[in-house]
């Protein structure tokens, strides 16, 4: 698949992260498999998209695109105006805030190599503001900050949903499926939301039975963890609004496909993580009891997150859609 065209999509909405963003485009642009595009999508800041316009007016080629999210407000929305717009065969997304090794879209390329295959998504790796990891935040947990969590199998492997900041899709993948819901995920610096990329995978499979979801831990992006996200304030809050996005899940696709890999990360992965939290503190090992309490803090959390978004959802309290998604256009929406 050394030839397939593949359109990268990068989200963003503050000029906040502006040396972030471009560290991110040239991560894409340095690609031992070229990129077909790059579009930059930019979320109801017209500052930022003036900005953007002219620092990439000039790129050779036009392999960068500049666009205004045509949707509402949110990274899902922003996700599909760039799917519509794209070129490739493939669809690619990176996070506005992370950097691409040299061989990222080759390993996704090669994943194609089965047509069975509808996404492929990678490894994040933190790049944590203050030079290390927090000697209390568990490593099973690593999801809360956007980055891939003990307890995922290693290696090229099967899944049941890629990570968003960190995957391809083919572009009939979202001819089957539909886009990203609006209503599930992030909405610039509200609630830190998650999951549309759970829920759209679930839809997928339900869609197209035979489509074959995989992880490539050697495609290895690097996320930056900023130094507010370092503390246990933001992780509590990550973890409850988790739970808030998988009652959505939840309710969208059904609780058995919603929680599948969730049950078994709540009875394997955690209690094993506690163990080791509890064997380091035993040992005198720095942060092992605070990873410990972190871990049941956290199951805690989003369990109420879970519990206060399911009976919002019963009571009509919470509304999503789903976008039909063709080239070119950004389609309609339907509850």
């Amino acid at each position: 698949m050394s030839d397939l065209d593949i359109s990268v999509v990068i989200c963003v909405y503050t000029e906040d992260r502006w040396e972030d963003i471009l560290a991110a485009v040239s991560s894409v642009r340095a690609q031992s498999h070229p990129a077909l595009e790059t579009l930059l999508v930019v979320d109801h800041n017209p500052a930022l998209l003036d900005r953007l316009a002219k620092e990439y007016k000039e790129v050779d080629d036009a392999d960068v695109r500049v666009l205004a999210n045509a949707g509402p407000r949110g990274l899902s929305a922003g996700r599909n105006t760039g799917i519509a717009a794209a070129r490739g065969e493939v669809i690619a997304f990176l996070d506005d805030d992370a950097v691409a090794e040299r061989e990222w879209l080759r390993r996704f390329a090669e994943g194609y190599a089965d047509p069975r295959v509808m996404a492929v998504g990678g490894r994040t790796m933190p790049i944590w503001a203050s030079g290390r990891r927090p000697a209390w935040f568990p490593e099973e947990f690593d999801w809360v900050v956007g980055c891939t969590y003990k307890g995922l199998p290693p290696g090229l492997v099967r899944v049941r949903n890629v990570l968003g900041g960190n995957a391809s899709f083919r572009r009939t993948a979202f001819d089957a499926a539909g886009g990203f819901a609006t209503g599930i995920g992030r909405d610039g610096d509200k609630r830190p939301l998650g999951c549309e990329e759970t829920e759209l995978c679930i839809r997928l499979t339900r869609a197209r039975p035979d489509a074959i979801l995989l992880i490539d831990d050697r495609a290895v992006i690097h996320h930056r963890v900023p130094e507010a996200r370092e503390h246990f304030r933001y992780f509590r809050t990550r973890a409850y609004a988790e739970g808030l996005s998988k009652a959505l899940v939840a309710r969208s696709v059904g609780a058995d496909k919603g929680l599948e890999s969730e049950r078994r990360y709540t009875t394997r992965v955690l209690p094993a993580g506690v163990a080791r939290g509890l064997r380091d503190a035993v040992l005198a090992r720095p942060g092992g009891a605070g990873r410990a309490g972190a871990i049941v803090a956290g199951v805690l959390t989003a369990a109420g997150g879970y519990v206060v978004g399911s009976v919002r959802a019963r009571k009509g309290g919470a509304t999503f859609s789903v976008v039909e998604i063709s080239a070119g256009d950004q389609g309609g929406s339907h509850g």
